[in-house]
């Protein structure tokens, strides 16, 4: 069956499998709007935070300045680690950096087929499985997990950003390595360590994985990074890593020694084309351009210095980062100085890679951050500073200045109103940001998980696809005809009843069987409802109209057991002019081809009167665009159950 759309409503002829793409209008706006409304929410709660501060502060000024000289005396006696300052730093800015591209536009449709399905090509199925679900549960509620994204990932950043120190800074490092194993696996397929043709220049193990890494470091207790041995084991972890990574690079058959393959581009060449074609500033574009063709021309020798690199930078961070037992002064400084000269060579390299080959990461509006040679970058400085500016030992404790209080005893103390003011009034500012990347978080993970745990797709799909329809209120067109065992049927024996009324056509294969089951559906949506509403099909075929095709159409959509289902035929003439009262045009193709008609549902409510008017092209047919469909009919069909009992 081929699709028409109503000439009574004036809207286009969409295409034979007409859907969703990243640039959707409808999505856009929503997801733009989503975004506007949230924001000025945490602007909101941001601003009440600091009135409320302030006023605190005011009012109890005393603990204001108690807290001020607590916190001079603590950073005075323990200041933040060197390497731990650059992971929370860096990978804080990060996070938020992330965030902001999340709220690309494109971000919302584009996300589950164009960023998290290819990461799984090439993959073993049940890593597709896993990613696929992942994929599923983003396109059934785009509008919240694209939105949900955008502040869990700001607000981890901001959280980092403030919180220096404490329970709460290593909280947030908890946190950071949560939500990047949540994109690890489900966005990243494990950063592709499954799939073929892995390579540290193209990302594997995975930007994520080095979120993780990081976060974790920041969790550690302080005591932690009070030695070198965190640095040294961090290296070394990275050298082996560099190491296993240059052996992989090397092994033959992977396509990375050659320019070409054949015909085919290389492993390298076919990322750097790929990366080529991405929408990008003209320079850049040049420069991939022009490195893909010396790519093309030198391959083996462009290998061959890759493998040495990587050999030569994971023996530099692993020999640099050993502790050794010689306690030789020349010795300490020699593997000092072998261990800087790895970090600045790792640095060139990651630079260049982030460039040449990695092309950023973040361009052409789906880009969901920087790839992984930044935070590898990050990880590998931290790990360096850890080494080589171990924190000093904490100096005895001073004496306390007399107006700085213990804390009270009891935690009744601890309740009371003026306790907990003071307390308010004691922290820092950068304490009040935390608190409030605390809620941002919050703002995103609540909301998206509740549409995790909702079965079904959100209605904007269905608008997205055949756009929204306004409210009628107009007399539906009386029809006299029976069902598919020779009953009479009429609009008039229907009254008291709300009707979804639908066409199909007995025999299609396509399009047909799909709004079928979205009715089905529907008709589960309304649970002890559906016995308000009868679910109302006429045939749409001039051809194949009579009774033991309608009944062979229910017996293979499964919709005999359904109590208020209902599938009308009648003479041509009857049907045809039931067809032109409802604006349905249908045509025999020709050549033999299938029969051609517009999808349309009206909601007729219980005396007769048509609501709505949806136009039901089931788009790319899939079960997000179904479940979708659904729950705008069920919710319609509601509506018109309500407006019914509702006063006049």
């Amino acid at each position: 069956m081929h699709r028409l759309t109503s000439l009574a409503s004036g809207s286009p002829m969409p295409g034979m499998r007409s859907g969703l793409n990243q640039a959707n209008s409808v999505l856009v706006a929503a997801f733009r709007s989503a975004l506007i409304h949230q924001g000025l929410v945490a602007l909101l709660i941001l601003i009440s935070f600091g009135i409320i501060w302030a006023s605190a502060r005011e009012w109890l000024p005393g603990f204001a300045r108690r807290g001020h000289l607590a916190w001079t005396l603590a950073k005075r006696s323990h200041a933040e680690p060197a390497g731990r300052s650059v992971l929370r730093f860096g990978f804080g800015l990060l996070w938020v950096f992330d965030g902001i591209l999340q709220a690309q536009p494109a971000m919302a449709a584009g996300l589950p087929g164009q960023v998290i399905a290819p990461a799984a090509d090439g993959s073993p199925g049940w890593v597709r499985h896993l990613v696929n679900w992942s994929g599923t549960a983003w396109s059934y509620h785009p509008v919240q997990a694209g939105a949900a994204a955008v502040w869990i990932q700001v607000g981890i950043g901001v959280w980092l950003l403030a919180a220096a120190r404490g329970p709460w800074s290593r909280l947030a490092g908890l946190v950071s390595v949560g939500w990047g194993l949540v994109v690890w696996v489900f966005g990243e397929a494990f950063g592709g360590i499954f799939s073929p043709g892995q390579s540290l220049l193209f990302g594997t193990p995975g930007a994520a994985l080095c979120y993780c890494v990081a976060g974790a470091l920041v969790a550690l207790p302080d005591r932690a990074w009070e030695s070198a041995a965190l640095g040294r084991r961090l290296l070394g972890g990275l050298g082996v890593l560099f190491i296993g990574m240059a052996v992989l690079q090397a092994w033959p058959g992977r396509g990375f020694w050659q320019g070409n393959v054949g015909r085919e581009p290389g492993s390298l060449r076919q990322m750097l084309v790929s990366m080529s074609g991405t929408p990008q500033p003209a320079p850049l574009a040049r420069l991939i351009n022009d490195f893909s063709s010396l790519v093309a021309s030198h391959g083996f020798v462009i290998n061959a210095l890759a493998v040495a690199i990587l050999g030569l930078l994971g023996v530099a961070l692993l020999a640099g980062g050993s502790g050794g037992s010689s306690p030789r002064a020349s010795t300490t400084a020699a593997r000092g100085r072998l261990l800087l000269a790895g970090v600045i060579a790792t640095a060139v390299f990651c630079l260049a890679d982030w460039v040449l080959v990695q092309d950023l990461g973040f361009l052409g509006g789906l880009g969901t951050d920087p790839n992984s040679m930044i935070p590898l970058l990050l990880l590998v400085v931290a790990g360096y500073l850890a080494v080589s500016r171990v924190a000093a030992a904490r100096p005895a404790a001073e004496e306390q200045p007399a107006d700085i209080a213990g804390p009270p005893s009891g935690w009744r103390e601890l309740i009371k109103p003026r306790m907990l003011a003071g307390q308010l009034a004691a922290m820092r500012a950068t304490g009040i940001l935390a608190a409030w990347a605390v809620l941002l978080v919050l703002i995103g993970a609540a909301p998206m998980a509740l549409a995790q745990v909702n079965r079904n797709a959100d209605p904007i799909i269905a608008q997205a696809i055949d756009g929204s329809t306004a409210p009628l209120d107009i007399a539906a067109s009386p029809f006299q005809l029976t069902n598919d065992h020779g009953q009479p049927v009429s609009l008039a024996s229907l009254r008291g009843k709300v009707l979804l009324l639908t066409f199909l056509d007995p025999v299609c294969t396509t399009d047909c069987p799909l709004l079928a089951q979205e009715l089905r559906e529907a008709d589960r949506l309304l649970g002890s409802k559906a016995a308000s509403v009868e679910l109302v099909a006429i045939a749409a075929n001039p051809l194949y109209y009579t009774a033991p095709y309608l009944r062979a159409f229910d017996r293979q959509e499964g919709l005999t057991d359904l109590r208020n289902w209902t599938y009308l035929t009648g003479s041509l003439g009857q049907l045809r002019k039931v067809w032109a009262s409802y604006g349905v045009i249908v045509d025999t193709l020709p050549g033999g081809q299938m029969v051609a008609h517009n999808d349309l549902v009206f909601v007729i409510d219980a005396s007769g009167r048509v609501r709505r008017e949806f136009n039901a092209d089931p788009g790319p047919g899939t079960a997000t665009s179904l479940s979708s469909f659904a729950v705008v009919f069920a919710q319609s069909a509601e509506q018109a159950i309500s407006d019914n009992r509702s006063p006049s």
